[in-house]
């Protein structure tokens, strides 16, 4: 099995409709493109010519909503199997899904949803991630997940639980640090302690990839809405993580309230400079 494909540290952004046009004419430089997959199961058609055209100057990053690989039904086999094809076409440099459910007896949910960190869950995830890492030849990265609540049953943290899943399956890590910013303000836990706890505790190099987005105030919580600019707190975080994990590919995330290709440019350019900061404080302590 292969292991994670050479992506050079750079700075990406999603590669949505409305941008398609202006991205290709003036192909920004950016260091890799990310797409979600179920977005691009068909064989053809105007959205895979798009895709297609953009890898040739991008690479490209396959970012999967629809796995459901914490569910109680058996893994999604067919979803698998369009997964795989398009993995083998676009050849992309890394693949990713999320440490969630979605769908339970043939019902879907426009969701991505939590559930019990227990050690019976931790067993089925790992058989899962297995399973699709088999399938695809490659590692992939899981998601930690923005939530809003939490369930007694749970034996460990979510961190842990992730943890622990990178080591017994093998996969990697997509640290996205707004999901994890989001539910330290939502639960009351010291973001920066936790993300430490998560970062020492997995092998080195096990973060493959790093998501930043905006989030929103809702009457009782944060919400993870990926529908504005990163804020102060979560770009701080930021900074913290690649002290600990060091220069990682870095998606800005953004999929509601969609703004102008210029806006996200310009969210890519703050993700460099505080690379650079981060890169040169670690530096001043060696």
């Amino acid at each position: 099995m292969s292991t994670f494909a050479s992506l050079p540290d750079g700075i990406g952004i999603g590669l949505r409709a409305p941008h398609y046009a202006q991205l290709l004419e003036s192909l920004p430089s950016l260091g890799f493109i990310e797409v979600h997959s179920e977005n691009f199961f068909h064989a053809g058609g105007a959205a895979m010519r798009v895709l297609a055209r953009a890898g040739e100057h991008y690479p490209l990053s396959l970012h999967g909503v629809g796995l459901s690989l914490a569910s109680a039904d058996e893994l999604a086999q067919a979803h698998l199997a369009k997964l795989a094809a398009l993995v083998d076409r676009v050849e992309p440099v890394l693949v990713s899904e999320h440490l969630c459910w979605g769908a339970i007896d043939g019902v879907h949910f426009n969701d991505l949803l939590p559930f019990p960190y227990t050690r019976e869950a931790l067993s089925l995830l790992c058989s899962r991630v297995e399973q699709v890492q088999e399938r695809l030849g490659r590692r992939i990265l899981i998601e930690n997940l923005s939530s809003y609540v939490r369930f007694r049953e749970s034996e460990m943290s979510e961190c842990d639980f992730l943890a622990e899943l990178v080591r017994q399956s093998g996969c990697g890590v997509l640290l996205d640090v707004n999901n994890l910013y989001v539910n330290a303000q939502n639960f009351g836990f010291d973001a920066h302690d936790e993300m430490t706890r998560l970062l020492t505790a997995i092998p080195a190099g096990s973060v493959g990839e790093i998501h930043l987005a905006g989030h929103s105030q809702g009457e009782l919580c944060l919400i993870d809405t990926h529908g504005s600019r990163v804020c102060e707190a979560v770009w701080a975080l930021y900074r913290h993580a690649i002290t600990l994990c060091g220069p990682v590919p870095t998606l800005i995330e953004w999929d509601t309230d969609l703004p102008t290709l210029e806006v996200l440019l310009d969210e890519a350019q703050s993700a460099r400079r505080a690379m650079r900061q981060a890169r040169h404080v670690d530096a001043l302590h060696v």
